[in-house]
């Protein structure tokens, strides 16, 4: 059981976004998230290493700093990890990207809202001027689960110019396999609540959640990679469940497998110190698989990378944090 006093802090920041206000859920524009900050922090001026942390679905920074028996949160893994010998100091922001539909992968979106511009603007933007950190590009990574590992793998090759280094955790890789064959079930919970209007009703009055997130989770994807206006457009016809391939595509083009056959993509990986990626061997979205896929194409790409591919699923896999903050904190050094 860990319940032990951290060695650093962890600190609370709220931000008012402006860009976040007025958006199409009617979700907060005001975010308060975690930041871990090392060892003597408050005893200088020193200035640290940055690490974005970025949550899976139905997650959130908060979410990460959560207390739970037999298993180390995410700021008394890098805590550990500082007071060893190889993990030079690091300051780690958790930030909240999340949405009523259970997050907003980290894109932009006339659906949900312009999250990807919110991080990589305001979210960035704010933790300097608020925090003694180091500003230069090669000082700052970024790194996630799930969902958060898509949205730190995409970030990384979206925006070259901000990150040195980045970790992937059992991301979103090869949609055919990650999303596709959990489309047949949504079309059908989808169809029992007369479809998504009625669906989303349903969820938020539902006491127990749980058995309806696998559909929340399609159409939030859909409202990540296929907005229509400010509706998510489905891949799929109600009620028949007929795939639309104008709207697959969309989806497509959004999997990094796909996006990192672009040259500016590839360069921007090239360029990176680290990328790291893994996933576990039983990962219940075939997420290993993807990340075969993926890593052949860095193969052919020229693009250097770590993976490692380790002996469990998908879920309860925080303990892969441990690898990746120390590997990346090293890589900004």
């Amino acid at each position: 059981m860990y319940n032990r006093p951290l060695s650093g802090s962890i600190k609370h920041l709220t931000l008012d976004s402006a860009l976040l206000k007025g958006n199409p859920l009617g979700d907060p524009h005001i975010r308060t998230f975690p930041v871990y900050l090392p060892p003597g922090y408050d005893d200088s001026d020193q200035c640290y290493p940055v690490i974005y942390a970025l949550a899976g679905f139905t997650g959130t920074g908060l979410n990460m700093t959560g207390f739970a028996v037999w298993e180390e949160s995410l700021p008394e893994q890098i805590d550990d990890l500082i007071a060893g010998i190889d993990c030079p100091p690091v300051i780690v922001v958790m930030p909240d990207c999340f949405t009523r539909l259970g997050g907003s992968q980290y894109v932009n979106s006339t659906a949900t809202g312009p999250y990807e511009d919110y991080l990589t603007d305001e979210v960035i933007t704010f933790v300097d001027g608020e925090l003694h950190t180091l500003t230069e590009r090669e000082r700052r990574g970024i790194i996630g689960k799930s969902s958060g590992g898509y949205g730190a793998l995409t970030l990384a090759m979206k925006h070259p110019g901000l990150f040195a280094a980045a970790a992937c955790h059992s991301g979103d890789l090869y949609f055919e396999y990650a999303y596709l064959r959990e489309f047949p079930k949504a079309v059908d919970a989808l169809n029992q609540y007369g479809g998504v209007k009625g669906f989303l009703k349903e969820f938020a009055g539902a006491t127990k959640k749980g058995s309806l997130i696998p559909a929340l989770n399609i159409i939030a994807m859909a409202a990540a990679y296929s907005p229509e206006g400010n509706q998510p457009r489905l891949p799929f016809e109600l009620p028949i469940g007929e795939l639309v391939p104008e709207v697959w595509e969309q989806w497509l083009a959004h999997d990094p497998v796909h996006m990192v056959e672009r040259e500016p993509f590839a360069e921007a990986l090239r360029g990176l110190k680290l990328l790291y990626l893994d996933a576990g061997d039983r990962d219940e979205y075939a997420l290993h698989l993807g990340a075969r896929i993926f890593i052949e194409r860095l193969k052919t790409l020229n693009i250097p990378y770590h993976y490692e591919e380790f002996s469990d699923g998908h879920f309860g896999i925080n303990y892969r944090y441990k690898v990746s903050l120390e590997m990346v904190a090293r890589a900004l050094g």
